[in-house]
């Protein structure tokens, strides 16, 4: 595909209409929706937080320029229309009028350029090296942005979305410390929703934002977040319809099956195509034994990654062979496999000298356990047995969510489970795991194993910026056959997160980001 194609085709995009998305003639406002979030998040504002029950919660908040479809194609969000110059340069966005602040001050093109190019450059990992290609960004009138590229990079369109992009009202950070601002607790956003109250320990409390630009939008009068810790307890909570919608691990997987058959329920697996959530058993590559590429070899071939997903995810998941999801772009299956062999293991920890002391263990790891749900506390007993069979005695730690995020952000850990998104392409969602220049401490799900690698480096950059399709998929081969011969992670399954909700309720998933949209369309029957 030349530029002046891939313009047409990002310009065809622009009419795209959310898919799912349906107008019945007895569509009314009203209703109240119960859902659960899990584990709480540490905040509400998107911008510095990238968790996924943060995401989830504050996309209802929180709102890019654009939103994505099942096909991970662009659709309208702040932004009405956009336009691509033919030399994959300059980007046009033209905002909707009236669009305002849950604090009632207008939102405007200003606000887009100081979220974009100085606020989420410091606190979001994805929007650091997307927002870094930039050579300028100017908001020629309130309602037009013009971003102009250094050079061309292909996924620039889908940079946008609510979790990548989120924006921020510049009335209340410019020039404060983001991190710190007093107005965090008031996650003022410009989503159909707004923050009303939040009982911590309890629950998240939203309402109709009634300045909300679109017409009739939103139909619900609030969504309640209810924390819930104990997955029996979340699980009973769906059965009796205190809650009717889960999303992600909300439910744990050995009860997906029961719910599916629930006449009241539906189910889907849909609104996860941007996101493709890929999952690993992250080893911090500066220490010792996790330093040297055969003992991350030896980690391949110690995890049966098909009994860790009919065990612990109960079939839903699919072995990952490396950082590329099959169910992404640019996937490519022919890379060096690692069948499950403790003796291949075994072969290549006495190798590289780790050999079994006088009391048969090799070597003690900490692995902290990830506090999102009773399937991580599975995968590290999991991950415990299988480290077991040869002499590595792996201790599981715990945490909660803001302490998890402190330690693998600042580097404060040995090994971890980690889960990142794919987000339709490899320059977005792939790249920022294994490039030098995304070893950022403080930054979660940046590059934090530490891994570095010139020629990974070189052909992310090159395939970002290459217009070309199949010389993108060329240089993305080349740099899955590298990653999975050094294993910076040792990547485990592709999971397949569920959503379920009570069938009163309508338009749930519209698009290709699912439960992080913002709800605006959904209504009760």
């Amino acid at each position: 595909m030349n530029r002046r194609e891939f313009t047409k085709a990002m310009l065809a995009c622009g009419a795209a209409i959310p898919f799912g998305i349906t107008r019945a003639a007895g569509q009314t406002r009203g209703g109240t929706l119960n859902t659960i979030i899990q584990p709480e998040p540490p905040v509400l504002v998107t911008a510095l937080n990238q968790q996924q029950p943060t995401l989830t919660l504050g996309g209802k908040i929180y709102e890019g320029l654009l939103k994505y479809g099942a096909d991970l194609k662009p659709m309208p969000g702040m932004a009405r229309s956009w336009e691509i110059s033919p030399d994959g340069l300059t980007y046009t966005f033209k905002l909707f009028p009236g669009i305002t602040f849950h604090d009632g001050k207008p939102m405007t093109s200003e606000d887009v350029v100081f979220s974009c190019m100085k606020l989420l450059v410091e606190t979001h990992p994805r929007a650091r090296q997307n927002f870094a290609r930039v050579a300028t960004a100017e908001a020629p009138d309130p309602l037009t942005v013009v971003f102009k590229l250094k050079q061309p990079f292909a996924p620039f369109i889908g940079c946008f979305d609510c979790t990548s992009a989120p924006i921020v009202p510049k009335h209340i950070y410019d020039g404060t410390d983001y991190r710190k601002n007093p107005e965090n607790d008031k996650a003022i956003g410009t989503g159909p929703f707004k923050l009303k109250e939040w009982v911590r320990g309890s629950h998240v409390h939203l309402v109709r934002h009634d300045g909300y630009y679109q017409k009739d939008q939103p139909y619900l009068d609030e969504i309640v977040y209810r924390v819930i810790p104990d997955a029996a307890s979340r699980a009973l909570a769906l059965e009796n319809g205190t809650v009717q919608l889960v999303q992600w691990s909300d439910v744990e997987f050995y009860d997906v099956q029961r719910f599916k058959a629930q006449k009241n329920l539906e189910f889907t697996t849909r609104g996860y195509e941007y996101f493709a959530p890929h999952q690993w058993l992250e080893m911090n590559n500066r220490i010792a034994p996790m330093n040297d590429k055969r003992f991350r070899q030896a980690v391949m071939h110690l995890i049966d990654r098909e009994a860790f997903s009919k065990r612990v995810y109960f079939g839903n998941a699919k072995v990952a062979t490396g950082p590329i999801s099959s169910k992404t772009r640019f996937y490519d299956p022919n890379v060096k496999r690692y069948e499950f062999s403790v003796d291949k293991a075994k072969a290549l920890l006495d190798d590289m000298g780790l050999k079994p002391g006088a009391n048969g263990k090799r070597a003690e790891i900490k692995y902290i356990v990830p506090p999102y749900g009773e399937s991580y506390q599975r995968a590290g007993e999991f991950f415990r047995q299988s480290f077991a069979r040869v002499g590595i005695d792996l201790v599981l730690v715990g945490t909660d969510m803001a302490g998890w995020a402190e330690k693998v952000g600042n580097w404060d850990y040995e090994m971890t489970q980690n889960l990142l998104y794919q987000l339709g392409d490899p320059a977005l969602g792939v790249a920022r795991t294994y490039i030098s220049s995304n070893i950022k401490k403080g930054i979660l799900f940046s590059n934090t194993q530490g891994y570095s690698n010139t020629e990974v480096d070189k052909l992310f950059d090159e395939a970002a910026v290459t217009l070309d399709e199949a010389k993108r998929q060329e240089l993305y081969s080349k740099v899955q056959q590298i990653l999975v011969e050094d294993v910076p992670v040792a990547w485990t399954l592709e999971i397949e997160y569920p959503i379920i909700y009570d069938k009163a309720f309508k338009n749930i998933v519209t698009t290709g980001i699912g439960s992080h949209e913002t709800f605006g369309s959904v209504y009760k029957s």
